[in-house]
């Protein structure tokens, strides 16, 4: 058992908590933009992207999104299997609302904002999935894990003291 939250973390190999920072950098960043949506449109900010269910999907991301960054945070493989649902559909949705646009121009594709940054988003987190949640389980150590002793300190009872013997060998009474 480790110190909580905390140590878990220093437990994760570096390349893990790497990717976890980068996805709740990217989930907090469609918090941010989904939140500026509904300021602007309100809800109807969504009309004009096509059948009612994907509208539901983009506005569902506000809730989402957070969610799974606060479940990245605190170390759930839910979290972890969370965020490549909502990837997969996020990355989904916006290829079907962005089909005839990318069709008619491939080179809008390249733009920096919108379907490519999703999409690479959304391809790091799929990628990432199974890696990530096998260091979360535990396994998955190698070269680039962390040391063992670090990342599963020993536990010392407060009452050790009291429970060696009168030689203090650590012989029991």
């Amino acid at each position: 058992m480790t110190d909580g939250i905390r140590g878990r973390w220093r437990a994760l190999p570096r390349r893990a908590r790497w990717t976890l920072v980068v996805y709740v950098g990217g989930f907090l960043e469609g918090t941010c933009y989904h939140a500026l949506c509904l300021v602007r449109g309100g809800l109807h900010a969504y009309t004009g992207f096509g059948p009612l269910p994907l509208q539901v999907l983009f506005h569902a991301l506000l809730v989402l999104d957070p969610l799974v960054a606060v479940l990245a945070l605190r170390l759930r493989p839910a979290g972890i299997r969370a965020a490549g649902v909502v990837m997969t559909l996020d990355v989904l949705a916006n290829w079907y609302v962005n089909r005839r646009r990318v069709t008619a121009d491939p080179a809008a594709l390249l733009s920096p904002v919108g379907l490519l940054p999703i999409t690479l988003f959304g391809v790091f987190v799929l990628v990432s999935l199974c890696p990530l949640l096998r260091a979360l389980a535990g396994r998955g150590t190698g070269p680039a894990t962390a040391d063992p002793a670090v990342a599963r300190p020993v536990l010392i009872r407060k009452d050790a003291g009291r429970q060696s013997g009168s030689g203090g060998d650590g012989a029991h009474r």
